[in-house]
């Protein structure tokens, strides 16, 4: 699990800052999120890297 959280942490991170980088690429996992909204977009980013960070801090004393 300590990995899954990574993973979404670092996809979420990524899905946060591309949108600043470089506003005019529209990359196939991001385009589906945007379809909903500006607002909506932005909470199911923050979700992902919410939840991969709990993840990853719940899982990250456990072998």
């Amino acid at each position: 699990m300590k990995e899954l959280g990574l993973g979404l942490l670092i996809i979420g991170l990524i899905s946060l800052a591309l949108p600043f980088i470089n506003p005019n690429i529209h990359y196939v996992f991001l385009t589906w999120i945007d379809q909903w909204g500006s607002a909506v977009a932005w909470g199911i980013r923050g979700g992902i890297t919410l939840l991969g960070l709990v993840l990853w801090l719940g899982f990250k004393d456990r072998g």
